[in-house]
């Protein structure tokens, strides 16, 4: 649990993803369009994969989705949640507030 949060916690985006997800693939696209480079932490080429896939489930309560999206350091959710804040114009809120939209976004969506 510790190294998912330590993970998580290093960048104002990370997405836990599968290297042959195409959902991981969408999900990373989307972020760089809105103007957020997301660093992607591929759970399947990680030796302790099975290890962070527990601690995922104990932070989900559920065997986990990918992509896994935390911002600020804090869990949002799989692709569905994603989806949803992108189209109700929340998802840049919460990147404008973790300082992850990069300096000329920034000012377009101010």
């Amino acid at each position: 649990m510790d190294r998912v949060l330590a993970v998580a916690s290093q960048r104002p985006v990370v997405i836990f993803a599968l290297s042959s997800c195409c959902m991981c693939h969408a999900v990373k696209t989307l972020f760089e369009q809105i103007g957020t480079i997301p660093e992607v932490y591929e759970i399947d080429r990680d030796p302790c994969r099975r290890e962070i896939e527990m601690a995922l489930v104990k932070l989900l309560n559920r065997h986990p989705a990918v992509p896994l999206v935390f911002i600020g350091g804090k869990l949002i959710g799989a692709t569905d949640t994603i989806l949803t804040l992108h189209l109700s114009g929340r998802l840049v809120d919460l990147l404008n507030d973790s300082g992850a939209l990069l300096p000329l976004n920034r000012s377009i969506n101010n």
